[in-house]
């Protein structure tokens, strides 16, 4: 992994850089309340909020924007999180969770629910779950070979993804009167978002967070490299199987809500080592809450840029992301 130089600010401004990113979210999330195919002024958004008073848009406020607007913010810090632990147990700054082919194994296992056993359809999460850790385990089982080398790792993911994506587009095929709308998702997209959907991505979100809290100081030995890591006392191997674990939870929860999204989680954390360092007990929050930022302005964009007509966010972030991909490949020493 090519060493990025990090600052070296003392922990209360680190905090409160991490504050700040949290107010500037919550005021991003209003602005995104209030835009879209149609605008709804601040009084009628606070009052549509918090007053319960049913003006002519309370509806499209609690029903369509609200949902999709939290689930953008939950998705964008769940990946920006993964890619920030991938990128540490794989010591390579390429590595994202949809590069390296979670997000299409988890996209695999959601269509196959959505589309040949609708009856598992409950079950959508906890399957793409299962079809994550597939993805990741193939990854690992052919990057492997003959040794761990983070350049490898990349390649298997790449070759990984592009199976899993033909697979996942054969699939859709079986259900040709709903491709549409399986496509529109599998490039990404809050379109059809629901308080339900919300409610079960923030239940996992929780119990994914909480086991990423677990890994924190392995995380921070990791990253001296294995050696060192092992000289104190570290299993590397087990440590690197959680990490990996806790990364494909966290991007299969999201994939099963929001489709494929690429990029959230290999930009993030590159910005945010810049501004905060590496010490993953404040690249972790700031990662989230900078994860949850790009992907709401993000869906923003999509759906106002062309409205009333919206483009998938997926689309947006691989118009951010393959420059940034370039970038940070151009500058990597290996």
């Amino acid at each position: 992994m090519s060493k990025i130089k990090t600052p070296t600010l003392s922990s209360s401004k680190k905090i409160c850089m991490i504050l700040t990113t949290v107010f500037v979210l919550c005021f991003t999330i209003l602005i995104s309340l209030r835009i879209g195919s149609i605008d709804i002024s601040f009084k009628e958004l606070i009052d549509g909020m918090f007053l319960s008073k049913q003006s002519n848009n309370f509806l499209i406020i609690r029903d369509l924007r609200m949902p999709r607007v939290l689930s953008a913010v939950l998705i964008g810090g769940n990946l920006a999180v993964a890619g920030a632990l991938l990128q540490t147990t794989m010591k390579n700054p390429l590595a994202d969770p949809g590069i390296i082919g979670i997000s299409s194994g988890a996209s695999l296992g959601a269509i196959a629910v959505m589309v040949i056993f609708t009856d598992l359809i409950k079950y959508k999460i906890i399957i793409a779950f299962i079809g994550g850790i597939i993805a990741a385990c193939l990854v690992y089982l052919i990057g492997e070979d003959k040794g761990f080398s983070p350049v490898r790792i990349i390649l298997a993911g790449v070759c990984v993804n592009s199976i899993l994506n033909a697979l996942s587009s054969m699939v859709t095929v079986f259900n040709s009167a709903g491709v549409s709308s399986i496509q529109t998702w599998l490039l990404g997209s809050l379109v059809n978002v629901t308080w339900n959907d919300f409610k079960i991505l923030a239940l996992y979100t929780i119990v994914g967070i909480a086991l990423c809290l677990l890994v924190i100081k392995s995380c921070d030995l990791m990253g001296l490299g294995d050696k060192t890591a092992q000289s104190l006392g570290l299993n590397v191997n087990r440590v690197r199987v959680m990490i990996t674990f806790v990364a494909v939870f966290l991007t299969s929860i999201s994939t099963g809500v929001g489709g494929v999204i690429s990029f959230v989680g290999l930009v993030i954390p590159h910005i945010c080592r810049f501004l905060i360092g590496s010490s993953h007990k404040f690249l972790i929050p700031f990662s989230y809450f900078m994860g949850g930022f790009l992907l709401l302005v993000a869906d923003t964009v999509s759906r106002n840029i062309f409205r009333p007509y919206e483009i998938p966010v997926g689309l947006t972030m691989c118009l951010v992301g393959g420059p940034f991909f370039i970038y940070i490949l151009r500058r990597s020493k290996r």
